[in-house]
């Protein structure tokens, strides 16, 4: 297997926003993605894997802008006519959107694995960035509310809206899951290893967990990341409820001490340039640089910041 020099870690969202900055600094060829899979369900008989379709659809072009998942320009009928014969029809799955997972389950029940399935999924959408699953097993990231009742990330995030109700997150299955192939030798033989701007708690946290990715990022402790908190708030998504709940600062400082251990450096938006010290108090590099990726220039700029972080010495 011949092995990529520039690794990432990723989520959803954030995770390909950033990685669309990073493909105009490093060509495709030369990038492994290693994507969350504990947000994966199945739907209807259907697998569907938000995070990595996120990060397809995204560098491909044909991410919906709008809402950061899903297919530009796509309908809802089959959903529609889903929702008039059940109550359980919550997640938004879209008419082409549906293609991909269709073809992902029958590829699955075939005898394929999900990193065959995905490359090829990718390969469709013309996508050479190399996309790793972080497990072929079952890793399903589950919350644990305050009630004491247990769902799935998707249903908390996408059915019940994220409330801020979380006692716990629960990684139990990805803590037994073996890692992807691939996963632990690109971790071990990357020249430049990033965290993406991803969900720390429900993202990046389960691949860790894996078996065996910590103690691989820990042999390195060389990581780049870059903060998903801007002035103490998520750009999208509930990583401030996630951080609560876990009793972590909602700052790129909480997410910082998060990440000690595995990283020399991280990449901070300007608004908390005060944070600096801090970090630095940690034993990490810093830099500050606008981090809300709102263009695709902006986003090139904080691979760069990261990218130049990675070349100084741990």
């Amino acid at each position: 297997m011949a092995f990529r020099p520039v690794v990432a870690l990723a989520g959803g969202v954030g995770a390909a926003r950033f990685l669309t900055g990073l493909v105009q600094v490093v060509p495709p060829e030369q990038l492994t993605v290693i994507v969350n899979t504990g947000d994966d369900r199945d739907f209807f008989g259907l697998r569907v894997c938000p995070d990595l379709d996120i990060v397809t659809y995204t560098l491909a072009g044909r991410v919906n802008r709008e809402t950061g998942w899903g297919l530009a320009d796509d309908r809802f009928e089959c959903l529609g006519a889903l929702q008039q014969l059940r109550s359980d029809a919550w997640f938004r799955l879209g008419d082409r959107d549906l293609a991909t997972h269709i073809h992902r389950s029958e590829r699955l029940r075939s005898g394929q694995t999900l990193v065959e399935i995905t490359a090829g999924i990718a390969d469709s959408f013309g996508v050479h960035v190399e996309l790793l699953p972080m497990s072929e097993d079952a890793a399903t990231t589950i919350i644990v509310r305050g009630d004491g009742s247990r769902c799935d990330f998707e249903e908390y995030l996408v059915r019940d809206g994220s409330p801020d109700d979380v006692a716990q997150v629960d990684l139990a299955l990805a803590e037994r899951a073996q890692p992807a192939p691939g996963v632990i030798e690109a971790i071990r033989n990357a020249t430049q290893l990033l965290i993406c701007p991803s969900n720390p708690i429900v993202s990046i946290a389960p691949i860790r967990a894996v078996r065996g990715v910590e103690a691989a990022l820990r042999e390195r402790a060389d990581a780049v990341a870059v903060s998903p908190i801007i002035g103490g708030r998520p750009v999208k998504g509930p990583a401030d409820r996630l951080l609560r709940a876990q009793g972590t600062e909602v700052s790129a400082r909480g997410v910082a001490g998060l990440y000690s251990g595995i990283t020399k450096a991280m990449v901070i938006d300007e608004v908390d340039v005060d944070q600096l010290a801090d970090l630095e108090a940690l034993g990490l590099r810093a830099l500050a640089t606008q981090t809300l990726m709102t263009t695709p220039e902006i986003a090139k700029g904080v691979a760069e910041a990261a990218l130049s972080l990675c070349a100084e010495p741990a």
